[in-house]
């Protein structure tokens, strides 16, 4: 992720915390079922583009999946930073954890997320 990312993901954030009147616990939980709305919609997406709905036939493309994907990580991101302002740090760290414990030694995918981090 680049400092644009997570510049436009803080203003979002910022945005939405301005929005609400609501007390912090309940805004971040609003939030948070937010990415179960929104991978709702990834699995309308490929049920659509696979054709498994007899109403509705392929009503989505595979490029439709890949938007609602993404949507679905935006909204992880603003989770995540309306949990904690520091949040490019701690999903840094995360990702150092799962590079360590998933990837061998030798990927090269590994030394790429180390020296991001």
């Amino acid at each position: 992720m680049n400092a644009d990312t997570w510049q436009a993901v803080r203003h979002l954030a910022r945005r939405l915390e301005d929005h609400s009147t609501l007390p912090r616990e309940q805004r971040i939980l609003l939030q948070l079922l937010k990415i179960q709305e929104e991978a709702g919609e990834v699995a309308e997406a490929v049920i659509g583009a696979m054709g498994q709905n007899p109403r509705k036939g392929h009503s989505h493309t595979w490029e439709n999946v890949e938007s609602e994907v993404c949507d679905v990580i935006v909204t992880g991101m603003v989770a995540l930073t309306r949990m904690n302002p520091k949040a490019p740090e701690v999903f840094a760290q995360h990702m150092k954890r799962i590079a360590a414990r998933d990837l061998s030694a030798d990927d090269s995918a590994q030394q790429m997320v180390l020296e991001e981090g």
